[in-house]
């Protein structure tokens, strides 16, 4: 990590981040692994180079490539905070998986931009982005996102967790635990309004409806509300 400073200037941006809240600044690559974890940083480590690899204009979206970011964050911290009070190891599976799941949005804003058709999307989207996705492009985020993965060999398990989050009913039993969770943290952390009350609700109730606990979830919720308040 330290002989990489692309890497080393994301980890420290996410360490010192509102998210985290911890209260003294964190300057060194060391000091961020120690109050991450390992298995976090890696999966930050990953998630900035994939996101370096796929650099490309989100006008489609409505973001910024440092909002895409910060939306990719929240989602691993959520990992994090709700996951861990499921499951600790399936915590440890699903960080990598909800920090990228949205990685196939830089494929389809590159398509839709250069096909001219962006203002055109951003009407469609409103309503239902899966459905707009699957209209422009034939494909959704997810489906985009897990074929990426596929192409470059990652693990079944990173692709397989992503690929059904837009089509559960088609998910295979071992991965169904996984792409549910991985539908209601990409709910709350919707990129264009990460964590609004609103996707938050709507995370709620799609949590309520798999048979999640809602409870920690909302906590998990609160805690990360606040910390992005005290920083502003």
């Amino acid at each position: 990590i330290e002989k990489d400073a692309l890497i080393i200037s994301t980890l420290l941006k996410v360490s010192n981040s509102a998210m985290f809240g911890f209260r003294s600044k964190v300057e060194t690559p060391s000091r961020a692994i120690n109050l991450l974890g390992v298995n976090f940083t890696i999966s930050i480590a990953i998630g900035g180079t994939v996101q370096n690899l796929l650099q490309a204009n989100l006008d489609p979206y409505g973001i910024s490539t440092d909002d895409f970011m910060d939306a990719s964050n929240l989602a691993s911290s959520l990992v994090n905070l709700w996951v861990a009070k499921i499951d600790y190891d399936l915590k440890e599976e699903l960080l990598l998986p909800a920090l990228l799941q949205e990685t196939g949005k830089f494929i389809v804003a590159d398509v839709i931009a250069t096909d001219g058709k962006t203002d055109d999307f951003k009407k469609a989207y409103l309503s239902d982005y899966a459905a707009a996705e699957k209209e422009f492009v034939g494909k959704t985020t997810a489906e985009i996102t897990a074929d990426i993965f596929r192409h470059w060999k990652l693990s079944d398990n990173l692709i397989h967790a992503i690929e059904f989050v837009d089509n559960l009913k088609d998910c295979p039993e071992e991965f169904s635990q996984k792409a549910k969770i991985l539908h209601v943290i990409k709910t709350a952390c919707e990129i264009t309004d990460p964590l609004s009350d609103a996707n938050c609700e709507k995370a709620i109730a799609k949590a309520k409806e798999f048979g999640f606990n809602t409870k920690d979830l909302a906590k998990a919720f609160d805690t990360l509300q606040t910390r992005l308040l005290d920083a502003m």
